[in-house]
């Protein structure tokens, strides 16, 4: 019976013209009229938020899915503060034409050859920027970052002034030759600056033992050369050759420390960090003792006029003061040379340390810490 009177299924009414949609479903919904079917090509379609719903490969399992997030582990905080840092480090540079341009902030070799070139010296004396010397380009870690080859003459001159010493030669009759490298050490970088052909030769040669801030200005050697020669010039023996030495390894240990831990220690000024005072302190106390404490007693003689000769004492208004006798308040022996030695390293860092009206620290350091020691051993030797 229900067999007999089984209700049939509800006929489907199809357009003459079905439609893309019609052709498409899989499976059956509801009948689809012609006022429906203009109705739907007459209402605009929904923009879809997913840019990737349109593509043919998408499928609409994925797209039901939230979107992955990104792979960079930077936060949105850490994004912008970078662009504020970014955008706040951009340099202005007024070109020769005299239009203004903005430099995104990054070093470049291209940007470095520029005829203005003294305007990298406002950035930074050292390490200084990359592409001005062809050689540094090459060679970046070895001469240009560490600058192996200038640190290496720059210490070699401290072992050549020790060796000098231990045969005997005296400070007199090494001053002229100093004055006398100077002048055409002087008048070739002066000519450097004059001849631009003669200036290209120049730092093809020497442009290992160059810093590429030097290149706009005078080489660091006709200062070292000056500061050699005014200490052994016009300082007592033993107080010039210690300031030779001073300069020629406390100011090494001083930028190698420096640029290797400075970042870890707090900034006592501009390109001078607690790192690089303490290492030039600390070889500077080292220095004294091997130039009083073995070179002098093995080396050394009677008549050589040194300031320290083994003995500290405080000065006759201190002791009258405190009601000391003659021989009381003197010390002498490793004391002495222990108080000497830790003068020297203080001395030798602060000289470092002082920016004196902008000169190069290889005049400074030598002037500056020969001034030092001569002044404690007036009140003091």
């Amino acid at each position: 019976m229900s067999q007999q009177y089984q209700t049939p299924g509800t006929p489907r009414i199809i357009s003459p013209t079905p439609t893309p949609t019609e052709s498409h479903r899989d499976s059956y919904f509801a009948p689809i009229t012609r006022s429906a079917t203009a109705k739907r090509h007459n209402s605009p379609s929904p923009i879809s938020e997913d840019p990737e719903s349109d593509s043919p490969s998408s499928d609409s399992s994925l797209e039901k899915r939230a979107r992955s997030r990104s792979r960079s582990p930077k936060t949105q905080a850490k994004r912008q503060k970078e662009a504020a840092a970014s955008k706040a480090s951009q340099l202005t540079k007024k070109p020769p034409d005299g239009a203004v341009s903005e430099a995104n902030g990054h070093l470049s070799p291209s940007s470095a050859t520029s005829t203005d070139s003294s305007y990298w010296r406002s950035i930074s004396r050292s390490p200084s920027p990359l592409g001005l010397i062809p050689i540094h380009r090459h060679w970046r870690s070895f001469v240009h970052r560490h600058e192996i080859p200038r640190k290496a003459l720059h210490v070699s001159i401290g072992f050549f002034t020790l060796h000098l010493y231990t045969r005997g030669t005296s400070a007199a009759s090494i001053h002229p030759w100093l004055l006398g490298a100077l002048i055409p050490i002087a008048s070739a970088d002066y000519a450097r600056h004059t001849f631009p052909a003669f200036n290209r030769f120049y730092i093809r040669v020497l442009g290992a033992l160059m810093r590429e801030s030097e290149v706009d200005g005078y080489n660091g050697v006709i200062w070292y050369l000056l500061g050699a020669w005014t200490v052994l010039r016009f300082y007592p023996k033993d107080v010039g050759v210690m300031s030779v030495l001073l300069l020629s390894w406390c100011d090494t240990a001083a930028s190698t420390f420096g640029r290797l831990w400075g970042r870890y220690t707090p900034r006592l000024r501009r390109e001078k960090s607690l790192a690089g005072s303490t290492a030039a302190a600390v070889v500077g106390a080292i220095t004294a003792v091997v130039f009083w404490g073995w070179a002098v007693p093995t080396y050394g003689r009677g008549d050589e006029g040194f300031m320290f000769k083994g003995q500290l004492g405080l000065p006759k208004a201190v002791k009258d003061a405190i009601g000391l006798k003659e021989a009381q308040g003197v010390v002498g022996g490793w004391v002495a040379l222990g108080i000497v030695s830790l003068c020297s390293g203080l001395i030798a860092s602060a000289s470092e340390v002082v920016d004196l009206f902008g000169w190069d620290d290889n005049v400074t350091i030598p002037v500056l810490s020969g001034l030092g020691l001569w002044g404690f051993f007036k009140v003091f030797g």
